[in-house]
């Protein structure tokens, strides 16, 4: 009779899956148009060299347009703002029209939440005019950015899995703080007292979602007051949830075999919703 293996090599399995794209898998096809969009995909959703410095390039051009976004009520006035709109239309639009040939599903990838908020964005871009009350709305481009697996695959890369949660959580807090922020500058500059730029602004909506309510700016009428109701229990909501983001038990990410439960403790051998043995691999520990 054979010697039953130890406890720790019965438990040896392959390592977890590599995450799916959100868009689903390549695309299939022959032609030149199928290549193509097998190529995009590849660079959208691949872990390759080329892959990875396409990524990485796509990021750094989000983070400047967020910038823009940001910088917007002080470049409204100034003769490079619509040329700087025109050219963020156009790599937002040709964004967009990459992900979507990069997408294997059409209907699957149009019905995504943040490929709605792009859309919208791009929309804002075209018609700045048109669209000018609206513009604060273009901060939710920072959600959009958190949605992107190249994110979080290079925190995974880097060892730093542990700390996904909170970084969603502090994303989220501040896309909020941002379009609350956008919100009141455009409805309330000049018509509450205290409130004369984009600071103000952001002074009142930090000291009312933090509750702490100085006092020294109120917003006048119903909407004012409904606003400032909203923005304290949003802003509560987030920051409970980023604060059980940082202090409770740190767990991984790692898709049991059996049921597809992905939290798991870090030392777990045993899934706790299935039983079924993991092999959790240690570099997801660092």
């Amino acid at each position: 009779m054979s010697k039953p293996l130890p406890e720790r090599q019965q438990l040896v399995q392959p390592p977890a899956p590599e995450e799916a794209s959100p868009d689903g898998p390549p695309p299939g096809g022959r032609g030149r148009l199928a290549r193509f969009r097998r190529a995009l995909h590849a660079l959208y959703h691949g872990d390759s060299r080329a892959a990875l410095r396409f990524q990485g390039v796509v990021f750094i051009v989000d983070l400047a347009i967020i910038a823009f976004f940001l910088a917007t009520p002080a470049l409204t006035g100034e003769p490079i703002y619509l040329w700087l709109d025109i050219l963020i239309a156009i790599v937002v639009g040709l964004d967009l029209l990459a992900r979507a040939l990069a997408a294997a599903d059409f209907r699957r990838w149009v019905r995504r939440p943040d490929v709605w908020v792009d859309a919208f964005i791009f929309v804002t871009l075209l018609a700045p005019a048109w669209f000018a009350n609206l513009g604060y709305l273009r901060a939710l481009r920072i959600w959009t950015l958190s949605r992107s697996p190249a994110l979080w695959r290079g925190l995974r890369r880097h060892g730093l899995a542990h700390w996904e949660d909170a970084t969603r959580a502090v994303i989220n807090l501040a896309t909020f703080l941002l379009v609350v922020t956008g919100f009141v500058y455009t409805g309330f500059v000049g018509r509450a007292e205290g409130i004369d730029t984009y600071v103000d602004a952001l002074y009142f909506t930090v000291a009312t979602v933090t509750t702490t309510g100085f006092g020294d700016i109120t917003l006048p009428g119903t909407w004012g007051r409904l606003t400032s109701v909203v923005a304290m229990i949003v802003g509560i909501s987030l920051f409970v949830r980023l604060a059980q983001a940082i202090f409770r038990p740190r767990k991984v990410s790692y898709p049991c075999p059996q049921c597809a439960l992905t939290r798991h403790e870090p030392d777990a051998v045993h899934c706790k919703a299935c039983g079924h043995p993991l092999k959790i691999p240690d570099g997801d520990d660092d």
